[in-house]
């Protein structure tokens, strides 16, 4: 019912940056919550950033405070994730999420809670 099609995903030098976008398509909502979160071998998926659709307050995990910063572009129906400052532990496969329940639950750093995923986008920091 709903696609997501990530972009931007790539090797990155230590310091540097990239920019993460997630196109949606198909079921349109009113009240949801779009969200990245990122996978390392051996690891959970852990959240990322996540933002309130409606009202546009965004959610950060502690590790990417400062550094990466989520928004959306209504009109495209796309959240983007700018990420400067990257670090080898950045390293990661990042998955853009869609969320109805989480909207009202506010369980944002909760992958349980979303609905629909992404394929996945590699990104590669090197020291």
């Amino acid at each position: 019912q709903v696609q997501l099609v990530e972009s931007g995903g790539g090797l990155v030098q230590a310091g540097g940056s990239l920019r993460l976008s997630c196109a949606a398509s198909g079921s349109t909502f009113n009240r949801h919550v779009m969200g990245w979160f990122r996978q390392a071998p051996g690891k959970e998926r852990d959240i990322v950033a996540a933002i309130n659709w409606r009202v546009g307050s965004t959610y950060y995990a502690d590790s990417v405070k400062g550094r990466f910063t989520i928004s959306r572009d209504s009109a495209k129906s796309t959240v983007n994730l700018q990420m400067n400052g990257l670090k080898p532990e950045d390293t990661a496969v990042y998955y853009c999420a869609v969320g109805r329940g989480v909207y009202y639950s506010g369980n944002y750093f909760k992958a349980e809670e979303y609905d629909y995923w992404g394929q996945g986008t590699q990104v590669t920091v090197s020291s």
